[in-house]
């Protein structure tokens, strides 16, 4: 899923994994669905924290079927 090891991943790199836009993923950051953490005006998103909202949302299509 990832390409590079880096524990702390880029909104352009998280852009890059779900396949959606710039304003989408800050409109995640912004509404907490993806956690993340602001380093001055750069946020800065922990791999994890991406696996959980990846796996989060799979759950959520799983039970609404």
């Amino acid at each position: 899923m990832f390409m590079n090891d880096n524990e702390i991943m880029t909104v352009e790199e998280v852009c890059e994994v779900l396949y959606i836009g710039r304003n989408t993923a800050y409109d995640l950051l912004n509404s907490g669905q993806l956690r993340g953490f602001r380093i001055g005006r750069v946020w800065k998103i922990p791999r994890d924290a991406l696996t959980r909202f990846i796996e989060e949302r799979c759950r959520r299509i799983g039970s609404s079927r």
